[in-house]
């Protein structure tokens, strides 16, 4: 592992090795925050350590112990936690908490898992090792892009905003929900593009699943139309990076942004590759739409990802070529049973889980809550914290790079004095101390 290090290997291959599956009614207990805790340190370490481009040795921990396919089976858990469970405790007359910590872990979850296969799938062994769960998880991946398409047309993803004091902590807690599906779901675009680069050894199950049942490529040129992590802000143009919105320079607006070149690769991978290729019936809608790439090919475009002439060719190709009529052979697959399984387990069950977690789970104590707290300081140090961070911060007045932080709630950072200035009468509504915030929150 590198120069800075959250884990030792040996306490990483300990709890690599005690990673396992919870059930909803469980989620958020004690054993649960735990196996939480140890995520995040997986995580933090997994990113340090492919940021140095080192040897990835929770990577390889992951594969040797047959984990994979319990990230998985975890993430779709918290998912349908966030679905079917959560929305009942925010309706139950009842639930009024005070500090909304607790749920914000569970409502987190799925962020952490997440950010942690995208840093592991970058590895094709990672994929293989996944097993018969690389179909929930294209599955998964599914279900969220299909939802950032529809939220594209009716507005595009929530804002990010300060802190408004007229706000419940329930209230605050759901925007906050709102934006980190948003992260959640960009995450999940660049899974799905790393299991695109195995396609010539996925299973024929899988295939069917991303091409004929999903139909993943004309998904995909949606995606490319209605691009939801770009938009234009009083005449300016940006780009959802970081976890924040930024303002892209006038001289960087050419560039091919992280998202939309991960979606390019993915529609690469899915229409040229041999496999692919061979189970893809081109039917008349799929010709269509997939026709409308052809705009966005420009010759800066193809000299940022040269691969895509390729694509050129291929379009160029099909617009000559005979469309297919869907096939209806009676073909014996497997189906994903993650989603299935546990809305089976729990059907009829929502309200009774959310009741017994709003008992035994989202009302702790305030002894238990500064155990939390101390516990949550030491997982999350500010000099790995800042080492895992995506890229270097950005100021919030005018989004230049930043190396000076607000000296009193040391959460906001600036390029200079001036910006910081000119930024307080919208910070300093809402800027409280370190040490009040801990506890405020």
């Amino acid at each position: 592992m590198g120069d800075l290090e959250l884990l030792l290997p040996g306490e990483a291959d300990v709890l690599v090795r005690g990673l396992r599956s919870f059930p909803l009614r469980e989620m958020g207990s004690e054993g649960w925050n735990q196996q939480h805790e140890n995520l995040e340190k997986l995580n933090m370490q997994a990113i340090l350590d492919a940021t140095v481009s080192q040897d990835e040795p929770i990577q390889e921990l992951l594969i040797t112990h047959g984990k994979i396919p319990t990230l998985v089976e975890e993430l779709i858990a918290v998912e349908m936690w966030k679905q079917k469970v959560f929305p009942v405790l925010c309706r139950l007359e009842d639930f009024k908490p005070q500090n909304t910590f607790p749920i914000y872990m569970v409502v987190h979850h799925e962020a952490s898992i997440i950010n942690l296969l995208e840093t592991v799938f970058f590895h094709k062994e990672v994929c293989e090792s996944a097993e018969d769960t690389v179909l929930d998880l294209v599955d998964y991946c599914h279900r969220k892009l299909t939802l950032l398409v529809a939220r594209s047309g009716h507005g595009g993803p929530p804002e990010e905003e300060e802190g408004c004091q007229d706000n419940t902590p329930m209230q605050e807690l759901q925007k906050q929900a709102e934006l980190m599906e948003f992260e959640i779901t960009l995450k999940a675009l660049s899974v799905l593009r790393y299991i695109t680069d195995c396609v010539d050894s996925l299973s024929l199950s899988t295939l069917s699943r991303m091409l004929s049942t999903h139909n993943l490529p004309c998904l995909l040129v949606e995606l490319l139309e209605h691009s939801p992590w770009s938009r234009r802000e009083g005449g300016k143009l940006q780009q959802f990076e970081g976890g924040r919105w930024q303002t892209v320079a006038p001289s960087e607006q050419q560039k091919l942004s992280k998202l939309d070149g991960q979606v390019w690769i993915a529609l690469y991978n899915l229409l040229l590759s041999p496999e692919a290729r061979a189970h893809y019936c081109l039917t008349s809608f799929a010709k269509g739409r997939l026709l409308k790439l052809r705009a966005f090919l420009t010759d800066t475009l193809l000299d940022q990802l040269p691969n895509l002439t390729d694509l050129q060719s291929f379009l160029a190709h099909l617009a000559l070529a005979e469309t297919h009529t869907p096939k209806k052979d009676l073909v014996l697959e497997q189906i994903p049973e993650i989603w299935e399984r546990l809305e089976r387990e729990n059907r009829g069950k929502w309200q009774a889980i959310a009741k017994h977690q709003l008992r035994h789970v989202f009302s702790p104590s305030e002894q238990d809550l500064r155990l939390q707290a101390q516990r949550w300081a030491e997982t999350y140090r500010l000099d790995v914290l800042e080492a895992v961070a995506p890229e270097r911060p950005r100021c919030a007045y005018c989004s230049a790079e930043a190396s000076k932080r607000c000296s009193r709630c040391q959460n906001e950072w600036y390029c200079c004095r001036e910006c910081q200035v000119k930024h307080w009468e919208k910070h300093g509504k809402t800027c409280v101390p370190a040490a009040q915030g801990d506890r405020t929150k």
